[in-house]
């Protein structure tokens, strides 16, 4: 089963932050430093985001809807059920964050890696990541207002304005100076996924500092630990299976399924822990503990999936259709890969 080394990367900060948390001015100056670093992060989003290749996969409106649904309907419906767990498998501070899980966008990277390991609709998958971090960056806030509301540990109108401004302005400023520093980003778009990973390590430092500080970890049990984790694997094992055989009953073709399925049943670490940052505050050490397993979970999980998949029985023409879709748009499919960061 495959580890994401940047997953032990992620764990090492939180021992970092547990034996060394930062206190007083040091604390302050991680918190600015934090702030920079999610604005930083969601321009390089911006700017990475080609809007004609977005403007190209509406063609295939139908499977995007059906990720999005996926996504922002299905994945919320099964938190806000998962609701009567508490307390018996859950504390209330582990269900808030399970339910943050089930509203932050879908990952781009490893649904399209997956998708052309299974020999799916690749540039559908391109196409469906993109939207949805896109889409997300409106709608899960929304959402945490309409959802969590104030037991989201602090969650306000505030809240609300700090998302424009640290996320969907930078996210726009990208865009807007995209024609200038694409071609920039492109050639160098290994160093700064790296600057995008230790952006998202400094958030996941500054968030678990303040939950040691604020002694929320006395909060978390390994039972309560345990039973987050089956609660997790029932959630991705009926998300996959929705997102599988849905498809199916939609009409989708193979292709089309493969790339519905692993798009449509991820969640972005990139995308969550930074906006975890801001609309938890303080506590945001427990809001995205259910995010990071449940990440690592959907790798493991997704990546056996892929492998079993590419061995599917596949008729001959619907693998030269798979195969057109994976080569035929090859500068596409290098330049979309680019909008995501290692991590989600």
């Amino acid at each position: 089963m495959p580890v994401d080394p940047y997953i032990l990367l992620l764990l090492g900060t939180v021992g970092l932050a547990a034996l060394v948390p930062a206190h007083g001015t040091s604390a302050d100056v991680a918190s600015g430093a934090s702030t920079a670093a999610i604005a930083f992060l969601f321009f390089l989003y911006g700017a990475r985001l080609s809007t004609r290749e977005a403007l190209d996969g509406l063609k295939h409106w139908r499977l995007h809807a059906t990720v999005l649904a996926c996504t922002f309907v299905i994945f919320p419906l099964l938190g806000l059920a998962a609701r009567g767990l508490v307390p018996v498998f859950l504390t209330n501070p582990l269900y808030q964050g399970l339910l943050f899980l089930t509203l932050v966008p879908s990952t781009i990277q490893s649904s399209i890696a997956f998708t052309s390991m299974a020999r799916g609709n690749v540039p559908a998958a391109i196409c469906a990541g993109s939207f949805s971090s896109l889409v997300g960056i409106v709608v899960t806030p929304l959402l945490a207002a309409a959802l969590l509301g104030s037991s989201g540990g602090g969650f306000s109108a505030d809240s609300l304005l700090e998302i424009v401004l640290q996320l969907l302005v930078p996210f726009l400023a990208g865009q807007l100076t995209r024609r200038w520093i694409g071609a920039f980003i492109t050639r160098h778009k290994k160093v700064l996924g790296l600057v995008d990973r230790g952006s998202i390590l400094l958030v996941v430092y500054t968030a678990f500092s303040e939950g040691m500080v604020q002694g929320i970890w006395h909060q978390v049990s390994p039972l309560r630990l345990g039973g987050l984790m089956v609660v997790e694997a029932v959630l991705l094992a009926l998300m996959l299976a929705l997102t599988w055989y849905g498809g199916k009953v939609l009409g989708f073709d193979r292709e089309d399924r493969v790339a519905i399925q692993f798009a449509g049943s991820k969640k972005s670490l990139a995308s969550g822990l930074p906006m975890a940052s801001v609309l938890f505050g303080a506590h945001a050490s427990l809001a995205v503990l259910p995010l990071m397993l449940f990440h690592q979970m959907q790798l493991m999980v997704c990546a056996v999936i892929a492998k079993r998949r590419s061995q599917d029985p596949v008729p001959a023409e619907a693998e030269e259709s798979a195969a057109v879709n994976a080569a035929g748009p090859a500068s596409a499919s290098r330049t979309a890969v680019g909008t995501a960061t290692r991590s989600g």
